[in-house]
């Protein structure tokens, strides 16, 4: 495995995006989609984790037009509240162009299948649901994702394969909103829902108050069976 930094090219500008590079010449590409604390080390380990498993991973930096860079973690409050910041000026329109623009960049890399799916976290699990209403990723997969219930009518859109995994205690996705999102996804083809009793939001970052081994095993276990099937 290899890493590198990227620069993707929009109209409005251009940002870095961290890449992983695996083994093989050409392989399925996996867009990583950030939680409110940047591209810090954990969005670059789920690079590197995937890279491992034999996909090209690419986070790009989403909070470019706020503040390019963004790197911190969930350890202190001024880190909470400056991630707070962030994910209130960000604008979920242009970050979903911002992924549409790193798919395009990435689909056309020499090491690239030509298959891309994507796989987000918090705010990154709404935006990879957008991913999968808004762009021609081939399948998406969302990480206890934060307000997906004011986006479910564009359901009908998703024409890819899609993968959910929603923490039942999760404080910032209240039960009502968990009934929203499956109430309106369950019965969908290519949809599947998966939820972890007992589970509160960020179950899957490693090192967070909230992370639990077992169930972040399973979910892991499912994304990349997703991939497997939809990417190869």
């Amino acid at each position: 495995m290899t890493t590198e930094t990227l620069t993707v090219t929009t109209p409005a500008g251009s940002f870095k995006a961290y890449v992983a590079r695996p083994a093989a010449a050409k392989a399925p590409a996996v867009v990583v989609i950030q939680e409110i604390f940047g591209v810090n080390k954990v969005m670059r380990d789920i690079c590197d984790d995937l890279a491992a498993q034999g996909y090209l991973a690419i986070c790009p930096d989403l909070f470019w037009r706020i503040e390019p860079g963004v790197d911190i973690t969930d350890q202190s409050d001024a880190e909470w509240k400056k991630a707070f910041e962030l994910y209130n000026a960000f604008d979920v329109d242009a970050g979903v162009s911002d992924i549409a623009s790193t798919i395009d960049l990435i689909r056309a890399d020499p090491g690239c299948s030509g298959k891309v799916g994507s796989v987000g976290f918090c705010l990154g699990g709404l935006l990879s649901f957008l991913t999968a209403t808004r762009t021609d990723a081939d399948a998406s997969v969302c990480y206890y994702g934060v307000g997906i219930d004011k986006f479910v009518a564009e359901a009908d859109k998703i024409v890819h394969p899609l993968v959910l995994h929603i923490a039942e205690e999760d404080q910032f996705v209240p039960k009502p909103a968990q009934d929203v999102i499956t109430g309106a996804l369950k019965n969908r083809a290519g949809i599947e829902i998966f939820t972890y009793p007992g589970r509160d939001h960020a179950f899957a970052r490693k090192g967070g108050e909230h992370y639990d081994a077992a169930d972040a095993a399973t979910a892991e276990g499912r994304t990349l069976a997703l991939f497997k099937s939809a990417l190869s």
